[in-house]
Order: structure tokens, then C-alpha cells, then sequence
């Protein structure tokens, strides 16, 4: 039996960035006798938000803030997730004179600014991602009227007018395949598109180290949080590549019935998976084939 990682799996520098500034925040002796909260998950990973609690951090979600059960007083610090939030709750906490500390991954903010940037130029935004996904609803926030569509089925049956000009943003997720597909039907039919192509690197090598590591084990566990959009994605492009794939948030979830007959087990992990978790997984599977 061999285990082999993906060459490039787990943390990436967004969800990095935004543990860090928990800890800095926490570590700051101004903030020793404040109430320190992390709106929502800090990262889509369980395990990640419960090490934070038992750290002392308290959670707060958008809907408390939106329905006024919140609480916040004056000065309380509240750290916006890693996949930021919308112009309303920043507008809120501002206005209940919150300290806010805002770990917003860069690559969510470049397309945020790109955004106003394009419709300040008189641009419409065509938006390609998940509706429902946090990233995608604090983006799409900042902005005036944006056409948001999942895939390029969708965008399809969009409106696009000759007379107008567009702008083209995407999910920092997004499935770089499915992205060149996009691009290659608006370059040969829509010329008034501007395509701003701000998939995240990190995304990016995440799902092309996947790709070449699915056509060559017998068997590969994708390690993540079930709501990770990027972890979704990697499950989704190695499912098209090797049926004997399997999505796992935890040691638990292995089953002994996947490895029988299987000799190369492949490892990859979702960006908000921290390593020790990876190590978890693996030491479950080599006491698979132990016993």
C-alpha cells in the first residue's frame, strides 16, 4: 500500500492569512477584556471553528446582526471571515461602533474592487459562481445590478446587448476548465465582454495537481468541509478522471470497503483543511490496511 499526496492540497494563503489575524487579534493585550467574535466560519471547516471557540473566540452570524440579536456593544471586536461579507453588516457594525478586523481573503477583495471599479466605467456585471456561497453574496453587495449565473448553461440564456458593455467576474473557486469554457463562447460571440479572469492561483494548482494525481492511484479521498465550495470542486473534476473517489470531513467517515483491492490511495485536501487533519486521515487508512 502507498499513500500518495497531491503536490499541491490544504491550507492556502487565504485561510492561512485569516487564522493568523485570529490569533494576532487574541494575542493583542488591548483586546484581553473584549468580547472577540468571528462572524460566521472563519473558514469552511468544523474542525478549524471549533478550535477557535475553545480558544475563546465567540461566533456571531450575519442573520444576528441583520435581526438585531447580537448583542455587540462598543468597541467588541468582531474578524470578518476569510470569504468576507456584504456592505450592509460592514455598515452595521460601523454604525454600532464595532472594532472590526476584516480577514477577507486578497483574492475575494481584488474582485470586489474590480467590481465597483467596472460598473464606476459603466460596465454591467455578468457574475459566474454560487448565488448562495457567503464570497459571492459580499461581492455581489458592493454592487449596483449584477447578472449572476452558475455555469455557462446559464449564461446562455443571459440577455447580453450589443449596444452595452460588460465585464465578466467570477467565484475565486471556480473550475478553471469550466472558466475557459466560458471564455471561449464569449470571445466567439460576445466581443463587448471584458473577461477579468481572477480565479485564485492557489484554486487554480489545487485542481491541476488533482487532475494529474486522479489518473494515476486506485483510490482518492478528498479532505473537507461538505460546504467547502473549493473542496466541492475538487471531488467534482477528479469524479470526472477515477470513479473511487470519496469526500471526508474526518477520520470517521473512511470506510474499510473503499481500500480493498486498492494499493494506491491518493490524498488531497480542500484549502480550509488544516494538516493535522490530513495526518488523522492518513494514520486511519495505514491501520486500515494493518488490520
Amino acid at each position: 500500500m502507498e499513500i500518495i499526496r497531491a503536490k499541491h492540497m490544504g491550507f492556502c494563503f487565504g485561510v492561512g492569512k485569516a487564522i493568523d489575524i485570529c490569533r494576532e487579534v487574541m494575542a493583542d493585550k488591548e483586546n484581553k477584556k473584549k468580547k472577540v467574535y468571528i462572524l460566521g466560519m472563519i473558514v469552511h471547516n468544523e474542525y478549524v471553528v471549533e478550535k477557535l471557540k475553545k480558544e475563546g473566540f465567540l461566533e456571531i452570524t450575519e442573520n444576528d446582526i441583520l435581526e438585531g440579536k447580537d448583542n455587540l456593544q462598543e468597541d467588541d471586536v468582531v474578524i470578518i471571515r476569510a470569504h468576507g461579507t456584504t456592505k450592509q453588516i460592514f455598515d452595521i457594525l460601523n454604525s454600532k461602533r464595532a472594532k472590526v478586523v476584516d480577514a477577507t481573503c486578497v483574492f475575494v477583495n481584488v474582485i470586489r474592487k474590480n467590481l465597483v471599479e467596472m460598473e464606476d466605467k459603466g460596465n454591467e456585471i455578468i457574475f459566474i459562481g454560487d448565488k448562495e456561497h457567503p464570497e459571492v453574496k459580499g461581492i455581489m453587495s458592493f454592487g449596483k445590478n449584477v447578472q449572476i449565473y452558475m455555469n455557462l448553461d446559464e449564461l446562455k440564456k443571459a440577455t447580453i446587448l450589443p449596444e452595452k458593455n460588460y465585464c465578466l467576474l467570477t467565484q475565486t473557486t471556480l473550475n478553471k476548465k469550466k472558466l475557459n469554457e466560458i471564455k471561449s463562447y464569449l470571445e466567439k460571440f460576445y466581443k463587448n465582454v471584458k473577461i477579468l479572469d481572477k480565479v485564485c492561483s492557489a484554486t487554480q494548482v489545487r485542481q491541476e495537481a488533482v487532475v494529474e494525481l486522479a489518473k494515476t492511484v486506485d483510490i482518492l479521498i478528498v479532505i473537507g468541509g461538505k460546504n467547502s465550495s473549493n473542496t466541492r470542486k475538487l471531488y467534482e473534476i477528479s469524479r470526472e478522471i477515477n470513479e473511487n473517489i470519496y469526500l471526508v470531513e474526518k477520520a470517521d467517515d473512511l470506510k474499510i470497503e473503499w481500500f480493498e483491492k486498492k494499493e494506491k490511495i491518493g490524498i488531497t485536501a480542500g484549502a480550509s483543511t488544516p494538516e493535522e487533519i490530513i495526518i488523522e486521515i492518513e494514520n486511519r487508512i495505514r491501520g486500515i490496511f494493518n488490520e
